[in-house]
């Protein structure tokens, strides 16, 4: 089972949208095995957002992560990355599909609802990064048959 990791950003949390975001994961057959609600504080926001350093918006970047609250989970599932990126949508909401969080909710790169990891690898250090081992919980469904071959 791969591993992914969300950030329900804080235009989502404002607007009301953190359960509606969820169930689409929770739908789309994602286990949920780990949630907090939190404060991103600046030097987590960093560190997370650190490939984007040297870009020019990466100072507005951590100002807004940590602007308001946010809701981080980790996610597991049968390529869980992929079933997740195409769940969130393309990064400008404009461009995003209809049924995708993005293209249903989202108009502006910059208010666009929701982080995805964009690999594997990614995904197990974002995860690490916001959760500890103790505080994941990696269980089976009884729908799990249905969803998983």
């Amino acid at each position: 089972m791969e591993r992914t990791f969300i950030i329900i950003k804080p235009d989502a949390v404002q607007r009301g949208l953190v359960g509606e975001i969820i169930k689409r994961f929770e739908q789309r057959g994602l286990r949920i095995i780990g949630m907090k609600f939190i404060h991103m504080s600046e030097a987590l926001a960093k560190k997370h957002y650190a490939v984007h350093a040297e870009r020019p918006f990466f100072n507005a970047l951590v100002s807004y992560i940590t602007s308001a609250p946010v809701v981080v989970i980790a996610l597991e599932g049968t390529n869980a990355v992929a079933a997740a990126r195409a769940t969130i949508g393309a990064t400008k909401p404009h461009e995003a599909g209809a049924g995708t969080i993005r293209g249903d909710f989202g108009l502006e790169i910059g208010r666009n609802l929701v982080h995805g990891s964009d690999s594997v690898e990614n995904g197990v250090l974002e995860v690490a990064n916001f959760f500890s081992e103790d505080e994941l919980v990696s269980w089976n469904r009884n729908t799990d048959p249905w969803i998983f071959e």
